[in-house]
């Protein structure tokens, strides 16, 4: 086991991996429709977390027969949709935007455990999670939330927003599978069965001639997502979990959105406005509430 400072440093570094994604996927994005992007991610995903999975447990364990159908759905909604969703959203929003919006995804788990697993509502993780919301108002707002009231939403604000949904969806559903599987087996199978999902929408997406002619920039990015954003960044969060328990190490997830503003104002010249750095505090302050 590594000295414990280390552990902090793999939490914050996998958190500017992490935030790191948002320049990629909007790289990637100007180059590649959602569906030929999505799966170029996840089919190196895959490949990488297969053999990360046997470097760390020896083996990549065989789901039981009842469990095939929540991993499919695991795929559908945490790969196949979230990723359509955030590559199509980051052609037009941009990457610091986008990160605070999924910033939510936090508030939005504890509302569907509320709902659907009948999880209780505390008074202060309720106003964690209306703080949290009025952040993410002011944020896709761009500062004027009466906005939101008159419908004016623009597409790739409601495409991040379908983001946090799928990552809802995702995480309630994978509470059952990790029951029976690994972490690393189960989020495995979740990327392979995404990535098939993936392949006929990307091959009608053009995938085959995007190819050959996407830049070196656009495959850099894609091996920066498929490597170092889900196999390298998942095997070093999952060992803060189990070194530190869910509640420290889950305390770095608030770091990615101030880390994707950050690598996006110096790589992608995205300076964030007042209203953006307002807004962004009251998600990350309403998410600390709704997890204390």
């Amino acid at each position: 086991m590594p000295p414990l400072p280390w552990i902090y440093l793999k939490l914050l570094l996998t958190m500017a991996l992490w935030g790191g994604t948002f320049i990629a996927g909007r790289l990637v994005a100007q180059e590649m429709g959602a569906f030929a992007a999505a799966f170029c991610r996840f089919a190196v995903a895959t490949l990488a977390l297969v053999a990360l999975t046997y470097a760390v447990e020896g083996a990549l364990s065989r789901p039981p027969k009842y469990l095939w159908w929540p991993i499919l759905g695991l795929g559908l909604t945490g790969i196949f949709a979230y990723n359509v969703f955030f590559f199509s959203g980051l052609q037009t929003v941009e990457a610091g935007r986008a990160a605070l919006i999924i910033a939510l995804n936090p508030v939005a788990i504890a509302l569907g455990a509320a709902l659907f697993l009948k999880d209780s509502i505390t008074p202060r993780k309720g106003l964690g999670i209306g703080l949290s919301l009025l952040g993410a108002g002011v944020v896709i707002s761009g500062g004027n939330p009466l906005a939101l009231v008159r419908g004016e939403v623009g597409r790739g604000e409601l495409l991040i927003l379908g983001c946090v949904v799928s990552w809802m969806i995702y995480t309630l559903l994978g509470k059952r599978v990790m029951q029976s599987l690994s972490p690393f087996a189960a989020t495995t199978y979740a990327c392979g069965a995404g990535a098939l999902m993936l392949l006929g929408p990307a091959l009608a997406d053009g995938l085959l001639t995007v190819i050959p002619t996407a830049s070196l920039t656009a495959w850099a990015s894609i091996l920066y997502l498929g490597v170092l954003g889900s196999a390298v960044g998942f095997s070093w969060y999952y060992d803060g979990l189990r070194q530190l328990g869910p509640a420290r190490a889950g305390v770095f997830i608030n770091l990615v959105p101030v880390f994707a503003i950050l690598l996006a104002a110096v790589m992608l010249n995205e300076i964030p406005s007042p209203s953006l750095l307002l807004g962004g505090l009251l998600v990350i302050l309403g998410v600390i509430l709704t997890n204390r």
